[in-house]
Parts: C-alpha cells; structure tokens; sequence
C-alpha cells in the first residue's frame, strides 16, 4: 500500500503510527516531495470513490493563498486534477491506497473497518 503523507502533518503522523502498531505494511510517500501526478490523482478519485473536490486541502495555506474556494466552481475536472498534480500541499492527506480503494484523510474508525475488520 502506498501511504501518502507530509510528515510535519500531525494528522499524517497519528495515521502512521497506527499503521505501526497494527503492523501494517505501507510504502511511505511524502507528498511534498514526491507528489501525485494526473495519472494517479485520477487512480485515487476512482479508488476512493469520492468527489474530486474531495482531494484538495482546503486548510492548506496554498489553497487559500489561491483563493480555490472562489475558482474552482469555475473549473473543469481535468483543470483541478492538473492543480491537484502540480503541488502536494494541495492535496488532502493522508492517502492510503491499495489495489482497490483509497482512505482519503485519517478516521480511524473508517481505516479500521477497511484494514482490519474486513
């Protein structure tokens, strides 16, 4: 599983940790660094199932430093996956993703559910 995170993000860092202490296998990907491209950003909108707008950060600073809120309403879904793939900070994190689904931010118990009772 790939596990994409910021690792000053506290949210990223209690994520981790209970992937650590439920033995959970995962690739760590620090999405500042190393962020998603279109190809996967798509991949993840799919897996998880969720809207596209659910992948911003819009606690980010860059988000509204961007003022996103107002534009993106304004924008086709292929614009806002280029966004989304031009900087890590501007997506939600963490992102756990196996073969077929993608946790989009940490709730434990939704994370649990997934990779533990199922």
């Amino acid at each position: 599983m790939d596990f994409y995170c910021y690792p000053k993000c506290s949210t990223c860092q209690k994520a981790k940790k209970w992937l650590d202490d439920n033995r959970i296998a995962y690739r760590e990907i620090n999405i500042k660094t190393d962020h998603p491209d279109a190809e996967t950003i798509r991949e993840l909108v799919r897996k998880s199932g969720l809207p596209l707008k659910r992948l911003f950060n819009t606690s980010g600073m860059l988000y509204r430093s961007m003022q996103l809120s107002e534009r993106l309403p304004k924008t086709t879904e292929e614009e806002q996956i280029t966004l989304l793939s031009s900087d890590g900070m501007l997506v939600k994190r963490p992102i756990l993703a196996g073969d077929s689904f993608a946790l989009v931010g940490f709730r434990q118990q939704d994370w649990e559910k997934r990779l533990i009772n199922s």
